[in-house]
């Protein structure tokens, strides 16, 4: 499920993102569990996001709408193993990760001039959580992976940030325009859902147990990146 669910909302994000995209970036994320996630989950989150607008923002029409999908993984763990009962003497590692994707409709007001360009946005979207654990051949070769468990949370929020310009194209024939820093924060309230943490999968005597949270998930991120300007097709 889970790798379904991921390919259909990149597919979604590239195809809406080839035809509609104006603005387009893509950023290293943090992510701080608050509150009650932060209750069971005490480390930092770290992954990446993208996103792009569909109207670039201009002095008539500083308001803009996109999409903005996002990976975190919030706990991992590994252990060596032997690769079963009968062969002993080969040995793979058990990698275990806790992620969440997120996916978001964004909307933006933006600044639309200058070197430095600050900006506000509204988030509304959800957030799909799971635990997978992976079997590879001594950090190589995946041999097999599985998902210990899943769950969707409802996620809306707010944030803003500055974009910093470091190149501008004036030429009306180039596709590709100005290219900034992107440095923004957000606060992501999450609805509650059940998930597991580092140390939650217990595996003893063959068996194996979980021990899953249940809370609210809000998350705080901060973001850098790279944003870049399309040709308006909508803003002529």
């Amino acid at each position: 499920m889970k790798k379904s669910f991921t390919m259909f909302l990149f597919l979604i994000t590239i195809s809406s993102f080839s035809c509609l995209a104006q603005v387009g970036g893509f950023n290293f994320t943090l992510g701080f569990p608050i509150g009650e996630f932060n209750n069971n989950v005490k480390r930092t989150g770290f992954g990446v996001s993208g996103g792009f607008l569909i109207l670039t923002p201009t002095v008539k029409n500083p308001f803009s709408i996109g999409l903005n999908l996002g990976f975190i993984n919030y706990g991992s763990e590994t252990r060596p193993e032997p690769f079963s009962s009968t062969i002993p003497d080969v040995t793979v590692d058990v990698d275990r990760s806790n992620n969440i994707v997120n996916f978001h409709i964004l909307f933006q007001l933006a600044f639309p001039t200058g070197i430095v360009r600050p900006y506000a946005e509204g988030l509304f979207g959800g957030s799909y959580i799971y635990t997978e654990t992976t079997i590879k051949s001594r950090g190589v070769d995946e041999v097999a992976s599985s998902t210990n468990f899943d769950d969707f949370a409802w996620s809306y929020g707010a944030g803003g940030g500055f974009l910093i310009q470091v190149f501008s194209s004036d030429n009306p024939v180039d596709k590709v325009g100005s290219v900034f820093i992107d440095l923004k924060a957000r606060y992501l309230y999450g609805s509650e859902a059940e998930y597991l943490k580092e140390g939650s999968v217990i595996v003893a005597n063959g068996k194996v147990t979980y021990n899953t949270s249940k809370s609210k998930t809000d998350l705080l991120t901060a973001h850098i990146g790279a944003v870049v300007y399309f040709n308006s097709l909508f803003n002529n």
